[in-house]
């Protein structure tokens, strides 16, 4: 009797080609998967920040100071914990900036988004928190469309394995980036035997923290950036494991590849942001309200001057925001009325418990009573 070979039934392919020429410019499919991820997240967060209270369009006044951080960013941590590459022995500087040849880190990204994102937020007058909290469910579905474009270049996958959805994996040509080596037949070369597809893995998780803090969010009325530390949370319970099944070069601490410490201190910072702060969900009203566009008159398009409709006020960003409750925002949505500030507490100058107004009183003379009543007299 002969037994028949452990061959997988089933197993997912991986793309051959993650680069597509059109004429002298290259275009690159883990590019495209990040640009169509930044576009998700800002569609998300725009929803949200209307909801706010935030006029439209703010959110484009914050990708753009956002995004180029957080590439920057990005880099910068690549770099700094991957130094081998780029500095010492057989080290080549200048591919520090080779940004297109691969190579961002998600906690650099983040981190220079947040500085971008708060240089933005403080020109338009929103809050951080109220742009983070916003920002929460759409980052991590722009995470998972991202980890597409490692699926196109063959990377991020863990060890070994014989489940039905096991990877294939290409051997890529170091001297045709973006291209698998291919045999002498022209066919493209795969590694030995399937793998589990790491990246696939952390884009259901990323999905999954995106329902997770859409739900609690709307349950909760998170508030004060705790939809965003819910979200890191998430995020870096999932990276920690699925950090611990990849087999691609990393530097180690103490055994334990460096996303790995990276992730479970995250984890514990924004974990105790979360338990900590406290405090209702933000609203905001503007401050020099914007000029409202006029309607047609009687609905009929047909019988409106487009090019005085052109020409007449246009609506425009506000001066500022207010922070408001979210009873006060439903009465401003209903009425259109701004609510009313509440007086600063440095206004108020409450009677000092040892003065005694009726002694004073009894302290005027009868001569001060008939000069008083005589001016009064007068003034009549």
């Amino acid at each position: 009797m002969t037994l028949a070979p452990m061959t997988p039934l089933a197993a997912l392919p991986s793309p051959s080609t993650a680069v597509w020429q059109v004429g002298p410019f290259p275009i690159r499919a883990y590019a495209l998967c990040i640009i169509v991820g930044i576009m998700v997240a800002c569609v998300v967060t725009e929803h949200r920040l209307r909801r706010r209270g935030v006029a439209p369009g703010a959110v484009l006044d914050i990708a753009i100071w956002a995004v180029p951080a957080g590439i920057i960013g990005a880099r910068i941590y690549h770099v700094i914990t991957s130094p081998e590459k780029y500095f010492g022995a057989g080290g080549q500087p200048l591919k520090a900036f080779a940004i297109w040849e691969g190579g961002l880190g998600i906690w650099g990204a983040v981190a220079g988004g947040a500085i971008g994102a708060w240089i933005a937020a403080r020109q338009l007058g929103i809050p951080l928190v109220v742009v983070a909290d916003a920002l929460a469910p759409g980052l991590p579905v722009a995470q998972a469309v991202g980890r597409l474009g490692n699926w196109f270049n063959n990377e991020l996958y863990g060890g070994p394995t014989s489940l039905p959805w096991g990877l294939q994996v290409h051997v890529m040509d170091r001297d045709n980036p973006g291209h698998a080596l291919r045999d002498d037949a022209g066919n493209p070369v795969l590694e030995p035997g399937l793998y589990h597809p790491a990246f696939l893995y952390e884009a259901l998780w990323n999905v999954g923290v995106a329902g997770l803090v859409l739900a609690l969010d709307r349950k909760l009325r998170l508030g004060r950036g705790r939809a965003f530390a819910l979200y890191v949370m998430g995020y870096t319970a999932g990276r920690f494991w699925i950090e611990m099944m990849r087999t691609d070069e990393a530097n180690h601490i103490l055994g334990l590849r460096l996303n790995v410490w990276t992730a479970a201190l995250v984890f514990l910072g924004a974990l105790v942001y979360f338990v900590r702060v406290r405090g209702p969900r933000e609203y905001l009203v503007p401050i020099g309200a914007p000029a409202a566009p006029v309607p047609p008159a009687g609905g009929d398009v047909s019988q409106v001057d487009l090019a005085a409709a052109e020409a007449g006020p246009r609506q425009v960003a506000p001066e500022g925001y207010r922070v408001v409750d979210e009873e006060q925002f439903r009465a401003y949505r209903q009425t259109g009325t701004l609510p009313d500030e509440e007086p600063a507490a440095a206004d108020e100058q409450p009677a000092m418990p040892d003065e005694e107004p009726a002694a004073a009183d009894a302290a005027t003379t009868p001569a001060d009573a008939d000069a008083t009543a005589s001016a009064r007299d007068r003034d009549s």
